[in-house]
């Protein structure tokens, strides 16, 4: 079922029947959440007239990645990017997306994402695995540092390796934060009393969904830069796509 190679100079487990590539992630602790700092850096940004944006919405709403705390990671692993049209088909063949422009474009659900999540070997990440899988031992922004984010960082496509080992983070992931993500937690727009292990807070209602940047694109000057943010997260609404999450294989399952 899973096979060990390398893939772009790195690491990696492909789950041989859908093709999917998948690095390690190593355990850890980190601090998750939208630090001082980050919120501070976003002002520096603002100041600096980088962005155009009216960004007191953000500020309003910088609480629902608040408080900062310490989480606890088990190791995992996780797809290098999100699941592609081409990949989605292995277990839904007659899925098709209004949004892609080919098989190798990022699939995005929306009625379709129960029959996948109910096929799909593999489960969604928790909030706090995707976060600490984008953050990739960075504290700032996002894995790339603490400016402006600039429209090319963010990709939709993974037909070109090059362009996609350029978008990927120290983990060898492409992508995080360029489209929407849904996550196994339930949306509480907060991180008071949230699990400090990692786990996926439970409940009915609609999920949490991180990233997105780049399902805006191209941008309107409208602070879309601001959901490629490795804290920014929101609150499913209409479509998303799916990074799925696997344990490690052992030994007998290689």
């Amino acid at each position: 079922m899973w096979a060990q190679e390398i893939v772009a100079g790195r690491p990696a487990w492909r789950h041989t029947p859908s093709g999917v590539v998948f690095r390690a992630v190593p355990g850890g602790t980190f601090l998750m959440g939208l630090s001082d700092a980050e919120l501070e850096a976003v002002r520096v940004i603002e100041r600096a007239d980088a962005a155009d944006d009216d960004l007191r919405a953000f500020f309003a709403d910088a609480v629902r990645a608040r408080p900062v705390r310490e989480v606890r990671v088990e190791p995992f692993l996780i797809a290098r990017h999100p699941l592609t049209v081409a990949q989605a088909r292995h277990w839904l063949p007659e899925y098709e997306d209004s949004f892609a422009e080919s098989d190798s474009s990022t699939a995005r659900f929306q009625d379709d994402l129960d029959g996948l999540l109910e096929t799909m070997p593999f489960r969604l990440p928790s909030e706090a695995e995707w976060e600490y899988a984008a953050r990739a031992g960075t504290t700032t922004l996002t894995f790339r540092g603490n400016h402006l984010p600039d429209e090319d960082e963010v990709l939709d496509d993974f037909a070109d390796e090059e362009r996609t080992v350029a978008a990927e983070n120290a983990f060898g992931l492409a992508a995080m934060g360029s489209a929407n993500e849904i996550c196994a937690d339930v949306w509480i727009p907060h991180f008071t009393d949230a699990p400090v292990d990692a786990r996926p807070r439970a409940g009915d209602g609609p999920r949490v969904v991180r990233g997105g940047g780049g399902d805006l694109s191209p941008w309107q000057g409208c602070d879309e830069w601001l959901l490629l943010l490795s804290a920014t997260r929101s609150e499913f609404e209409m479509f998303t796509a799916v990074r799925p999450v696997a344990p490690v294989p052992t030994s007998q399952e290689r």
